[in-house]
């Protein structure tokens, strides 16, 4: 499954390359790679080492660092040719790319020999599928995985949970909220499940805008109109999920994430499907004597289409 993983990551790469000076959306994107919309950029950061619109805006200034350097174009010309809105978009995104402005390398047209060789810099990197490659033809990396991960069918469960917004290393403030609550009703892990929900990606979604829901399971029968004033409720989709243990810091485990979406996905024979990760908290942190949380991550997936066709 690793090389249809690829292929489809390429194919995104190619229609970005021909399309790069028109609007470009996640969603027009993920349909090229027929992913789910919900993981695309989480599949396509793991695989390139960047999200699909930083690959969009770099696309976009390489080809006018050649129009600069090759054509008479105007500097308004390239920015609308290279999709930038104005020309104080092409100039912020060219010099946080290349170090320097577009005007000052049209007036170094004439010398290219002026030019720093960082400014090349993009012909010289290696294909950003090639860290991807490597892992996924390790065959000590695929077994290590592959006893590492158990698919669960799970049925649907219905939550209370208390949202945070915000960073999500600062996630504790609404399970605080949440076990105090908890507490009072009578819902203690010993007979429920507490469960995480990373609802932004923080590649994508600026840090102080993540969403994150800290949730419990509910006992049948549960009144949840006696308060809904201090907590929300909602179904978490039951279905067919890939599960890691993860046994570590806090801040380590947005690499379970990675490692999940990068390594283990794209040769498991599956997809990641339109549902959340769940996040099972298995141990509080702060009563850890190493300070680390003990979480099941589980990754909601679908047999892969053409695997399903074959009948495998």
């Amino acid at each position: 499954m690793k090389n249809q993983y690829e292929e489809r990551i390429r194919q995104v790469i190619a229609y970005i390359e021909k399309h790069s000076s028109q609007p470009l959306r996640l969603e027009q994107l993920a349909e090229v790679a027929h992913f789910s919309k919900y993981h695309f950029t989480r599949i396509f950061t793991a695989v390139t080492g960047m999200t699909p619109m930083a690959f969009v805006i770099r696309k976009r200034v390489e080809r006018a660092m050649m129009l600069l350097s090759r054509t008479n174009q105007t500097i308004l010309e390239i920015a609308g040719h290279c999709g930038f809105e104005s020309v104080s978009a092409l100039g912020v995104h060219f010099k946080r790319h290349y170090g320097c402005s577009p005007g000052s390398i049209r007036s170094r047209k004439r010398n290219l020999s002026n030019i720093p060789a960082v400014f090349s810099n993009s012909q010289a990197e290696p294909s950003p599928l090639t860290d991807y490659n490597r892992a996924g033809s390790n065959p000590l990396l695929r077994r290590a995985w592959d006893t590492m991960v158990e698919l669960r069918d799970i049925a649907e469960v219905e939550v209370a949970y208390i949202r945070h917004i915000g960073s999500y290393l600062k996630t504790y403030n609404a399970w605080d909220k949440l076990n105090r609550w908890a507490a009072k009703q009578g819902l203690h892990p010993e007979n429920q499940q507490f469960i995480g929900i990373s609802l932004d990606d923080g590649e994508l979604t600026e840090e102080p805008l993540c969403r994150y829901d800290a949730c419990v399971t509910l006992p049948a029968g549960f009144d949840r109109e006696a308060h809904r004033e201090e907590v929300g409720f909602k179904t978490l989709a039951g279905g067919l999920y890939a599960v890691y243990s993860y046994y570590d810091t806090v801040d380590r485990f947005v690499l379970a994430y990675d490692s999940m979406f990068s390594v283990w996905l794209p040769r498991s024979g599956y997809e990641a499907d339109d549902r959340p990760c769940l996040e099972y908290c298995l141990n509080d942190p702060a009563q850890d004597p190493e300070g680390r949380c003990k979480v099941d991550l589980y990754v909601p997936i679908r047999q892969n289409a053409q695997r399903a066709e074959n009948g495998v």
